[in-house]
């Protein structure tokens, strides 16, 4: 049976604390996922997935307040979600990370070799694609260099692609202990692929094939309400 949520019917909400409990068990796995992926990894300690979680939560607003999240004039949600896996919500942090905030704002809007509008048009070219294909494109177009924000790429990715997924009533991609190794391979994969060089522009479709397929495969509808 096909469990997925109509959105014309339904509007689609995330189910925060399945999503807390799969991070928090990433979490208490984490030391022998780091071994085992042999690259330096940001600690996942309660601040990355506090600030994530209110990531995951304004996901959620968006998709009940029925937000296009690439239409003209919505770039700030974007740009929103970044700074809140930086950090959070808390005004102090915001305090303390304004210069960042700041500088991450001017490098997303004012870049011509990659930010908001190249991904946007990238958006607007495969809207007819799968969405698994589309979530894929779009999470390799935020994490290669160059990279759409300054920190917090591969976190922002995430986000957006469960925000495409439980857009069109699949379970949004979350981490877990059993696919959070080849999560983290892909984002490695994507982050070193060399610019501007014909390998590059072989690799990268076969990889979206890949990884639109590794997104399927984990529909967890216990991650939607």
């Amino acid at each position: 049976m096909d469990r997925r949520v109509s959105p014309k019917n339904l509007k689609p909400r995330l189910n925060l604390q399945s999503i807390e409990e799969s991070l928090r068990g990433v979490q208490n796995s984490f030391p022998s996922i780091s071994q085992a992926l042999g690259n330096s990894r940001e600690c996942l300690d309660d601040e990355v997935i506090n600030n994530l979680m209110t990531g995951y939560t304004l996901v959620n607003q968006l998709l009940e307040a029925n937000v296009e999240l690439f239409a003209i004039g919505n770039s700030a949600f974007l740009l929103e979600l970044n700074t809140r896996v930086l950090c959070g919500t808390d005004e102090q942090q915001r305090r303390e990370y304004h210069k960042h905030i700041v500088a991450s704002n001017r490098y997303f809007y004012e870049r011509t070799d990659a930010g908001i509008q190249d991904l946007s048009d990238w958006y607007e070219l495969h809207q007819h694609g799968t969405v698994w294909h589309r979530a894929a494109g779009i999470y390799i177009r935020i994490l290669s260099e160059p990279q759409l924000f300054i920190e917090g790429n591969d976190r922002t990715g995430a986000l957006v692609m469960s925000y495409l997924l439980a857009k069109e009533g699949h379970p949004p991609f979350v981490i877990n202990e059993k696919n959070a190794k080849t999560y983290f391979q892909f984002s490695f994969q994507i982050k070193t692929l060399p610019r501007n060089s014909l390998f590059r522009l072989v690799r990268i479709p076969l990889l979206q094939t890949v990884i639109a397929n590794f997104i399927k495969d984990q529909a967890n509808f216990n991650l939607l309400l």
